[in-house]
Parts: C-alpha cells; structure tokens; sequence
C-alpha cells in the first residue's frame, strides 16, 4: 500500500513538473530589442511572424545581431531556417500550460 502512495505521488509531482516547463514566462524591459527576446528563448519553440505575413516556428538555435537560426522548423522535417531579424515584425511564444 505504501508503494502505491509513493507511487502515485511521484507520478504526480513529475505531471506538475512536466506542465510547467511546457509554457514560458514572457516579460519584457524597456532595453529590450528582438535579438535580446530571442537570445533569451534559446532552446525554446517560437514562431516569428514575418513583415510580409509568413511565420515560421522553429526551436530557437543560434542569435546574432542580423540574424536567428530556428531548427526543427514546424511542417518541415530535417530543416533549419535563418530569418532576418530586420523581418521580424512580432515574436509569438505559448505561456498557457
């Protein structure tokens, strides 16, 4: 009985667990720019919604000052995509769990 009770407890600790690294927290400060936001969010699922209208969502690799490297791309196996970060005009991340 005892196992079972542990059991259940570490299934849910490791559910609770699980739920909060799915979201993000998002804040932003005045010295903010997109490269600081996205530098922030590497390693972490984003999509960029582009000045002409496309998006692209992608696990964030590598920033620089001109340009971000998304891996993963979503609808697009074994592709990265380097988007212009003059061409970024908004950066869409989930925080609901």
């Amino acid at each position: 009985m005892n196992y079972r009770r542990l059991f259940a407890s570490l299934i849910t600790m490791v559910l609770i667990f699980a739920q909060s690294a799915l979201a993000a927290d998002l804040s932003i400060k005045n010295s903010d720019t997109i490269q600081s936001l996205l530098e922030a969010k590497k390693g972490t699922i984003v999509t960029l919604q582009l000045n002409g209208g496309e998006e692209m969502t992608g696990k964030v690799r590598f920033v620089s000052k001109e340009l971000v490297q998304l891996e993963e791309l979503s609808g697009k196996d074994y592709y990265d995509g380097i988007v212009d970060i003059k061409k970024i005009s908004a950066i869409v991340i989930r925080v609901k769990k």
